[in-house]
C-alpha cells in the first residue's frame, strides 16, 4: 500500500512538474484559448471526435489535478462544440475529474486524517449521512468553497462513489450550462467578469440552500404533527 501511494503522489508531482515546466498555464487564459479555437476549428470537421475526446481528456486530468483554468476550459467547449455537445463534453468530463480527486484523497490521505483528527472527521460524517447528497449538491451549486476543497473534503468521508458522481454532476449543471454558452461567444468575449450575473448566482444558491430546507421544514412538521393531533 505504501508503495502504491508513493507511486501514485510521484505521478501527480510528475505531473505539477510538467505543467508549471512547460508553462502551459499560458494556454488557460482567455487570450490563450481563443488562438487554441481558431488553430482547432481549421480542423475540427475532420477530426471532430480526435479533438472531442482530447478536450474531454485534458479537462479531465485538468480538474482531477485541480489546476486552474477550469472556467476559462468550459468557455472553450462551447466555443468548439456548441451548447449541447460543448455542455455534454464539459458535464462528463468535470464529474469525471472530479470523481478522480475524490478518489486521490481518499486513497492518499483518509487514513493519516482519520489518525489525526478522528473526532473532527467523525461530526463531517455525520453531518454527511444526515444530509446525505443534499449536502453536497448546495456545495456544488454554491460557491463558497472552491470545487478542489469540496473533492477533498468528500474524499476524506464515507460518502459513496456512486452518490458523489451523481450529485456532483447535477449541481455542477446550471453553471456548466451558463459557461458554456457564454463560450459559444468566446471569439467576442473580452474579459471573465460579467459571465454570471448577480441574479444568476442568487439563483444558484437559492437551488443549493432549497434542497436542506425542504427537508429541515419536513422534519419540523413531522415532529409537530403528533402536537397537533393531540390538541
Amino acid at each position: 500500500m505504501k508503495l502504491s501511494k508513493t507511486i501514485v503522489i510521484l505521478l501527480i508531482l510528475l505531473a505539477f512538474f510538467g505543467f508549471f515546466y512547460f508553462d502551459l498555464a499560458k494556454f488557460l487564459t482567455l487570450e490563450g484559448m481563443k488562438e487554441q479555437q481558431v488553430l482547432i476549428l481549421q480542423n475540427l470537421n475532420d477530426h471532430y471526435w480526435y479533438y472531442f475526446s482530447g478536450f474531454c481528456t485534458v479537462y479531465i486530468i485538468s480538474t482531477a489535478l485541480s489546476l486552474p483554468g477550469a472556467a476559462i476550459l468550459t468557455l472553450l467547449g462551447g466555443g468548439l462544440f456548441g451548447l449541447v455537445w460543448g455542455t455534454l463534453a464539459v458535464s462528463f468530463s468535470s464529474t469525471m475529474g472530479a470523481t478522480v480527486a475524490f478518489w486521490s484523497a481518499r486513497f492518499l490521505l483518509k487514513e493519516s486524517v482519520e489518525q489525526k483528527f478522528k473526532g473532527t472527521l467523525e461530526k463531517i460524517n455525520s453531518g454527511v449521512e444526515n444530509e446525505g447528497g443534499f449536502y453536497l449538491f448546495s456545495l456544488r451549486l454554491i460557491p463558497i468553497f472552491p470545487f478542489f476543497v469540496v473533492n477533498l473534503l468528500m474524499g476524506l468521508t464515507k460518502m459513496k462513489t456512486f452518490t458523489y458522481m451523481w450529485v456532483s454532476a447535477l449541481g455542477m449543471f446550471p453553471g456548466t450550462v451558463a459557461y458554456v454558452n457564454a463560450g459559444t461567444q468566446l471569439s467576442k468575449l473580452d474579459s471573465l467578469s460579467g459571465l454570471v450575473s448577480p441574479g444568476m448566482l442568487g439563483a444558484f444558491a437559492f437551488l443549493g440552500v432549497l434542497p436542506i430546507a425542504s427537508k429541515k421544514i419536513i422534519q419540523l412538521l413531522r415532529k409537530q404533527s403528533p402536537e397537533t393531533a393531540k390538541n
